[in-house]
């Protein structure tokens, strides 16, 4: 009887042993995931950074595209209006300076 019960009891350390080995390991694997989640996660953050960056980047230079581009097509059209209706300014202008140059002979004459 004396056998067995020290059977039982080499037999629970040898259990007790395995367990603690086995959460020992458990407790390395789990640390070793951990950090390599955390490093994945690190590059992740890095790339993701990068990306937005060279995002900003392009959108900023398309930006500055599309407003030369509008600045161009501006000047384009105010040279076509004023081309268009160079007619009409230029009487204008005669109108203008003939009203100037009356007011001036009236304020003169008096």
């Amino acid at each position: 009887m004396k056998q067995i019960i020290e059977d039982v009891l080499q037999a629970e350390e040898k259990v007790d042993a395995v367990l603690r080995h086995a959460r020992q390991e458990a407790s390395e694997i789990l640390s070793s995931a951990e950090t390599e989640a955390s490093e994945k996660i690190g590059q992740a953050r890095e790339k993701t950074r990068g990306i937005i960056q060279a995002t900003v980047e392009e959108a900023k230079r398309q930006t500055e595209l599309t407003r030369q581009e509008k600045l161009k097509q501006a000047d384009q059209e105010k040279d076509d209006l004023l081309k268009s209706n160079a007619n009409e300014i230029d009487a204008l202008v005669d109108d203008i300076c003939k009203i100037i140059l009356s007011t001036e002979y009236d304020r003169d004459g008096k």
